[in-house]
């Protein structure tokens, strides 16, 4: 048995828990999985007996519970810094750190207006001019990381995703379900993204799922 387990929402829908799950993933920890479907009656009744916030995604663990995504990413590194979740170079790291925390706090008119949905296709839906801003920073934003320091590979910081690619693959899901048109380093690099074996394993999960939620 897995001495941790991550509750989580919908795969198809819940941005938060595919964060949390991918980096427990790449860095190669071995978690059961609880998942809970969201929008339904009892869904905030059954998130609070395991989550204090009531909201996903949350990772039990052996020593207690730890229920934001950033914080599950920084204790996936601390179980096995080998994976290389954030750079080993410290002003690269502080980098990393600082655009892993920019998606988690801003870029809120695209997360808005094109909420993460793997189950529909929705070409030119939610593509205001607040959103496209968004999308135009995640263009400056990914192309001055790609520049600077991924130059050795796909990713933000080279050859191997890490915590900060981790955070960006639900905006790369948002580009490819709303068709939204990027410079071509922008979609070279959210094709990688998408492109990770785990990140199709993902996508598969969500296809599978047999609820389907039409105001997503």
């Amino acid at each position: 048995m897995a001495d941790h387990t991550l509750v989580i929402g919908n795969k198809a829908y819940s941005s938060w828990s595919l964060r949390g799950w991918l980096g427990l993933t790449l860095a190669g920890i071995e978690f059961a999985e609880i998942l809970v479907p969201l929008d339904q009656p009892e869904t905030r009744e059954t998130l609070l007996k395991h989550s204090p916030t009531g909201l996903v995604p949350l990772l039990k663990t052996p020593r207690g519970r730890i229920w934001e995504s950033l914080a599950i990413l920084e204790y996936a590194n601390e179980l096995n810094p080998e994976a290389g979740l954030w750079p080993a170079d410290g002003h690269a790291r502080a980098v990393a750190r600082s655009a892993a925390s920019e998606m988690h706090t801003g870029f809120a008119a695209l997360r808005r207006d094109m909420s993460m949905d793997l189950k529909h296709d929705k070409p030119g839906i939610g593509h205001t001019s607040e959103a496209l801003a968004d999308v135009a920073r995640l263009e400056q934003l990914w192309g001055t990381l790609r520049a600077e320091f991924g130059s050795g590979g796909d990713f933000l910081f080279g050859a191997t995703p890490g915590a900060a690619d981790v955070m960006f693959v639900p905006v790369a899901a948002r580009l490819r379900t709303y068709h939204v048109p990027v410079d071509r380093t922008a979609q070279a690099y959210a094709e990688a993204l998408l492109d990770l074996p785990a990140v199709r394993d993902w996508y598969a999960a969500a296809a599978a799922e047999p609820w389907v939620l039409e105001d997503h």
